[in-house]
């Protein structure tokens, strides 16, 4: 933990670096696409955020001046698997983001997806040494912060405050200068495997890039999907990716639980293409033009044209009702949302005041996706885009490119984390599970 905590504290260090140059990249590495947008931070409120508990909300501090999107190879589940033909797909999305800014980006900030994610809260408290609570007290605090064990090979990708509570007073976003005794904090902890961190930190420096930081991707769709009543009374955000759907979820505008599902949009692709002995290509031509979830008595009657090149005549001219396609498609995207249902049960979502559960990522955009999922998963269910940034490509404001804006907001307005805080070392957390506990079943 210490060593991955020096890693955090360095990377940091390198995005302040950068955004006093006024420039950064964010870079999405998916599963069927890579992209990356170049970001110009201009004025006195260039700081805003970097010191101090950032806020989630607002990013007129910066503007994408270059954007650019190209196929991903050698990705699989969200996790580098192929490491050259994955480089050559960022070197190609850096290059061209970086033609169309006329600049040249040295450090970005990457998103990782899959790596199979494990929330954990933990809590700490401490007696206040002055009168008054200092940066000090919360590094204290977050020392004393009962950490499990997260077992080996794993390493903490956020390790986020999410809760003071002073003396009596609780649910503090930021006691520094408040007057007390006694000072406790929630701590969400989330973890990845380590292998999947180290593949893409390689990645990027074969691409002679510097990373300055890296967010969960679930975490960087709700930042940019969800408006700020969802974040404040409670929803999840589900992000359907092509390799995997993550699921995040969020409470007084904290990120209190994430996990993902290795199946996506991808996986539907996949089973068109052996249901209909075609192509990869062309079963995810057909999906994305034909496909859906929800058949009605007028799909038996529409006719789609598989075609092919293969010189058989007969292959060659086959077609198949809209219906077969939904029936083919619909079970691989109820099991997608099983899943995410239980996922959402561990976690303990009924607990919340507030159930709404918001859909985003490419694989969002099948038709009927919402009502199914509103059936399977038993709450409100609605489709979610991500917000507007200033200078933002038309071609890059749909829900497949949630991850990328929440990255850019992240970038600007980052929210504090552990290892943002001096830890006195000599009191290193402990790896104990008596304290760790899902808070938010306690508390809320």
């Amino acid at each position: 933990m210490k060593q991955l905590y020096e890693t955090q504290r360095a990377m940091r260090n390198m995005r302040k670096a950068a955004l006093q140059r006024g420039l950064i990249a964010i870079l999405d590495i998916g599963t069927h696409k890579v992209t990356c947008l170049v970001l110009r931070f201009d004025g006195p409120e260039r700081f805003r955020g970097a010191d101090g508990v950032g806020s989630l909300a607002g990013q007129s501090s910066f503007r994408v001046i270059g954007a650019a999107t190209t196929q991903s190879r050698g990705v699989r589940f969200g996790e580098v698997d192929a490491m050259q033909e994955t480089e050559r797909s960022v070197r190609t999305a850096v290059q061209a983001a970086q033609k169309m800014a006329g600049e040249r980006v040295d450090h970005v900030i990457a998103c990782l997806s899959g790596a199979r994610p494990r929330s954990y809260g933990v809590a700490g408290e401490v007696a206040i040494n002055g009168d008054t609570v200092t940066d000090a007290d919360i590094g204290r605090v977050l020392a004393a912060c009962d950490v499990p064990d997260i077992g080996e090979g794993r390493e903490a990708l956020h390790a986020q405050p999410i809760n003071f509570n002073l003396d009596h007073r609780t649910g503090m976003t930021d006691p520094r200068g408040h007057a007390g005794n006694s000072l406790s904090t929630d701590l969400h902890l989330l973890t990845v495997e380590q292998s999947a961190l180290q593949n893409l930190f390689h990645c990027i420096r074969r691409c002679d890039l510097e990373l300055a930081g890296i967010a969960s991707s679930a975490y960087a769709s709700g930042i940019s999907s969800l408006v700020e009543d969802e974040q404040e009374l409670g929803a999840a955000c589900i992000d359907m990716g092509a390799g995997s759907t993550g699921v995040s979820i969020f409470m007084k505008k904290h990120m209190i639980f994430a996990d993902s599902v290795r199946m996506g949009g991808q996986h539907v692709t996949s089973d068109i293409s052996m249901g209909l002995q075609i192509p990869q290509t062309l079963a995810e031509r057909i999906k994305t033009v034909h496909g859906g979830v929800v058949a009605t008595g007028k799909d038996d009657r529409e006719m789609i044209e598989i075609g092919g090149n293969t010189g058989d005549w007969e292959h060659d001219r086959r077609t198949v009702t809209r219906a077969e396609l939904i029936g083919i498609m619909r079970p691989r995207v109820e099991e997608i949302l099983e899943d995410v249902r239980e996922r959402l049960d561990g976690a303990g979502f009924e607990y919340l005041p507030n159930q709404q559960i918001v859909l985003t990522g490419g694989a969002s955009l099948i038709p009927g996706l919402d009502g199914l999922a509103s059936r399977i998963l038993g709450q409100q269910v609605r489709l979610g885009r991500p917000m507007r940034v200033q200078g933002l490509p038309q071609a890059a404001t749909g829900a497949a490119f949630a991850a990328a804006v929440g990255l850019s907001l992240f970038a600007a307005n980052p929210q504090d984390e552990w290892w943002d805080f001096e830890v006195p070392m000599d009191s290193y957390p402990s790896r104990s599970l008596r304290r760790a506990f899902k808070w938010f079943k306690d508390n809320w």
